[in-house]
């Protein structure tokens, strides 16, 4: 890789990591969105993004556990089938062109998703188990497929019917984002074992900014602003992916 696509991606890395981690996303949309439009293989695209999530995903959950906003009994229910199905989902290899196709999709409900959220009551209550058992095997099974950790798709799922307020959403959404990536990744090194030889100064930024980001977001500022922000992102990078 040029040493200008490098430090683009390095900086984009560490940017996307803070904001995310603000959210407790750990950024794996967005180091999608990056990769594509830097027209990097799909094959190196998935397992970067597990692995950059698995890190920030440790941070954001250490940040708001330690802030007082995690709960076991929130968490359990979404958890429980969701990591055997990320697993499925990471040995599943797509056609490059399905996999561009569901990923521009992944990134344009995300997009949605984040607008919505902004606009949601701070109003919550507990999800019927059924409901909950049956969202996480979902999601878990397309974190799997496209190499995200499932945030993109639970925080928003939660606030908008109710099941948990924006903090305690992003403290449960970030344990998930780990564990989902982490068997994702599994998964996919089942039949490549390889990661990018770039991988080492990614890991770096994204600890850097995920330390940042995580730190703020469960102790200092709303993320409304930063949720819009990244709407656009994914918007842009989503339509990218399904009409080029």
């Amino acid at each position: 890789m040029q040493i200008e696509f490098l430090s683009l991606l390095i900086f984009s890395v560490f940017a996307i990591a803070v904001l995310y981690s603000s959210v407790g996303h750990a950024g794996a949309s967005g180091y999608i969105a990056v990769m594509s439009l830097l027209s990097l293989a799909t094959t190196e695209i998935k397992p970067t993004a597990l692995t950059l999530n698995i890190l920030v995903g440790s941070i954001a959950a250490w940040q708001f556990y330690k802030a007082g906003h995690f709960s076991w009994a929130l968490f359990w229910p979404f958890a429980l089938l969701a990591v055997p199905f990320a697993f499925i989902g990471g040995v599943i290899n797509l056609p490059a062109h399905l996999f561009k196709t569901i990923l521009g999709a992944v990134l344009l409900y995300s997009a949605f998703r984040f607008f919505v959220q902004s606009k949601q009551s701070s109003h919550a209550h507990t999800p019927p188990k059924w409901a909950a058992l049956t969202s996480g095997a979902v999601i878990g099974l397309l974190s799997g497929l496209t190499g995200t950790g499932g945030a993109i798709f639970l925080t928003p799922l939660m606030l908008i019917n109710g099941w948990a307020e924006p903090k305690r959403a992003a403290a449960v959404s970030a344990l998930f984002v780990l564990l989902n990536s982490a068997a994702g990744l599994a998964g996919f090194m089942t039949n490549q074992s390889a990661l990018p030889s770039y991988i080492a100064p990614l890991l770096l930024a994204a600890a850097l900014g995920g330390t940042i980001g995580a730190y703020i977001g469960s102790r200092r500022v709303q993320s409304a602003t930063i949720k819009k922000l990244l709407a656009i992102v994914l918007l842009i990078a989503g339509l990218k992916l399904i009409f080029t």
